[in-house]
């Protein structure tokens, strides 16, 4: 069997699970190649990798390039992923530069796998709290039918990276030690308060006072489903949880439905977990979903005033199948398609 050799651009909160989930997955791997801005050695899971200084020159020989997020003012991936191309390596993208270019697929391998064959050399990652909302939504929109989405999300301090856990952390220690959870003097990196706080602003804010994230959620979705009718509107939510988004979904259907036929189709859909017993307190919550590759569902219920309408509860681990775990299940297709 043929080895692959892989590169990681990025070391941060993202491209760390990455190399994680690299070292967990039997994949056909040759060489794993690290890059960042500045060369270091950092050690992931008891292993010492060699961390290079990124450049063109370092893309020979690679076959699949992983970018895990932002080096420098503007994405790696936009200085880089051009000179990793020519260089004949396949890249995947877990930054926002190019998820909305029409030529380059958004991809969710549980939802639309078929679009990874459309590549140019270059594939996005979707936005994490996108990928965890298709995931939990496709079985219903395959078979029943979706008119138009109304999401709230309640998003972690580590979908802003390390820096802003660090804040969380911090703001929170202060809080313990001065018994003063209004006045902190921790440095903020994050637009608010986190700790004993929470805010609906994640991103600059954009058209109709929507937010970027908020944006990213609505066109993200409508491309991935290929559907440009469905309707769609979002608020995001910065809460004080380390690892885990949540979100709370109503959706407008296209057909009548019942819940146990709702928790059948979820049930056995690849990729979601359901957790979905409140009598006994059982449901989705972040500290569970920490370090597991599922999107978890539960709260299941319909809207008791449509018959059309319906709640769900999703959660799932923003750092896993929300960038790195999707990332490595887009290069585990493409190894299919190589043999």
């Amino acid at each position: 069997m043929r080895k692959y050799n892989i590169a990681v651009v990025g070391v941060g909160a993202v491209g760390v699970e990455i190399l994680k989930i690299l070292k967990e997955r039997s994949l056909p791997i040759a060489e794993v190649k690290v890059f960042a801005r500045s060369e270091r050695d950092i050690e992931v899971n008891g292993d010492i990798y060699s961390v290079k200084g990124i450049s063109s020159e370092g893309f020979e020989g690679i076959d699949f390039a992983l970018f895990a997020g932002t080096e420098g003012e503007k994405g790696a991936s936009v200085t880089y992923a051009p000179e990793a191309i020519k260089r004949g390596a396949i890249v995947i993208d877990n930054g926002a530069d190019f998820r909305l270019k029409p030529d380059v697929p958004l991809v969710v391998p549980e939802v639309n796998p078929q679009d990874i064959k459309k590549h140019k050399g270059l594939i996005s990652n979707p936005n994490c709290s996108t990928i965890q909302l298709v995931v939990a939504i496709w079985p219903i929109y395959k078979k029943i039918g979706i008119k138009r989405i109304i999401i709230t999300t309640f998003q972690a301090a580590s979908g802003a990276g390390k820096s802003a856990v660090d804040q969380l952390f911090n703001e929170i220690n202060e809080v313990v030690s001065n018994q003063d959870y209004k006045n902190l003097k921790v440095p903020r990196v994050l637009p608010q308060q986190l700790a004993f706080n929470l805010f609906p602003q994640i991103g600059n804010f954009a058209e109709f006072d929507y937010t970027s994230e908020e944006w990213k959620l609505v066109k993200e979705t409508k491309k991935i489903l290929h559907d440009d009718k469905i309707k769609i509107t979002a608020t995001c939510v910065r809460v004080p949880v380390k690892t885990g988004h949540s979100e709370a979904i109503y959706l407008e259907t296209k057909n009548t439905f019942t819940v146990e036929q709702i928790k059948d189709l979820l049930s056995k859909a690849p990729g979601i977990k359901l957790i979905d017993e409140p009598q006994s307190n059982l449901y989705p919550m972040p500290k569970d979903a920490e370090g597991k590759d599922d999107v978890f569902v539960g709260r299941i219920r319909k809207d008791p005033f449509s018959k059309f309408g319906l709640w769900l509860w999703v959660v799932s681990d923003n750092l896993r199948k929300g960038a790195a775990l999707n990332a490595i299940q887009i290069l585990e297709h493409l190894l299919i398609f190589k043999k």
